[in-house]
């Protein structure tokens, strides 16, 4: 018996792009659109872990530097996405169900309805335990970044800052009720794939383009009961990483010339 897939995805572009690279060869029965949390109340979370001054500079960043970034480097991405055949397209309407939060009542009783024995998790919020614990299916989840080195957001940005190129890369790996803590299943690093045209957006299309044959096979070795979880490089770390800050990112492009 063929196993159940669905999707649990943020709602933006980046999923889209996902479920079009593996509907073709997988059946997705349904699609999940978690709306997602309030600007307001991950900016007083943020604000609370952070402080003030750095959030403000993470909205600088975003504001300025990603909105100059994406007008200046289309054509990168563009190519990038023609290369390794990725498209975005809207996700089937038929398929597609919107909850508030796939942690919320309404969302694990939709999961139950649902029964699905593969889960994949792309761009969300971080999956409580009770939510996953409400099904018995393996959720996977593609991580922009080498886990257990550069957890969080941005892992390719942050490697390359770090001057660790070898981690600087991409991770499918199970999800647990931690923040990339996950068994991983497969991992692949981008940095030869890395030009002076790319930058702090283009890396994440690169590690797309890596993913996504990993995410297949994670599918598939789920399928035939052949799952292998690799033993991590080094403990888990602590640090978890987010988007820099507006200053921080002008100087270490100064600095490093890193975009």
């Amino acid at each position: 018996m063929d196993k159940k897939i669905i999707m649990i995805v943020g709602d933006w572009y980046y999923p889209k792009m996902v479920y079009q690279s593996l509907k073709d060869e997988f059946n997705i029965e349904h699609i999940i659109v978690d709306k997602g949390e309030s600007i307001s109340k991950l900016l007083k979370r943020r604000i609370k872990r952070l402080g003030i001054i750095h959030v403000v500079g993470q909205l600088l960043f975003r504001v300025i530097a990603v909105s100059y970034i994406n007008a200046t480097s289309k054509k990168r991405y563009q190519e990038i996405l023609d290369r390794n055949n990725i498209k975005e397209a809207d996700f089937e309407l038929e398929k597609t169900i919107e909850v508030t939060s796939i942690n919320s009542e309404e969302g694990r009783k939709l999961l139950k309805k649902l029964n699905p024995d593969i889960v994949v998790i792309v761009t969300t919020r971080i999956l409580s335990k009770k939510t996953l614990e409400s099904i018995n299916a393996k959720f996977i989840n593609i991580h922009s970044g080498i886990t257990p080195y550069y957890r969080g957001l941005h892992g390719a940005y942050w490697a390359l800052i770090n001057k660790d190129k070898e981690n600087c890369g991409v991770t499918v790996h199970l999800v647990d009720e931690g923040i990339d803590t996950g068994g991983i299943l497969y991992q692949d690093t981008i940095v030869d794939e890395i030009t002076p045209k790319d930058n702090f957006i283009s890396y994440t299309y690169l590690q797309l383009s890596k993913a996504l044959p990993l995410l297949k096979k994670a599918i598939n070795d789920i399928k035939s009961d052949s799952i292998k979880i690799q033993k991590p490089k080094a403990d888990i770390g602590k640090e978890l990483y987010y988007q820099p800050t507006f200053w921080f990112y002008l100087y270490k492009r100064w600095l490093y010339k890193i975009k």
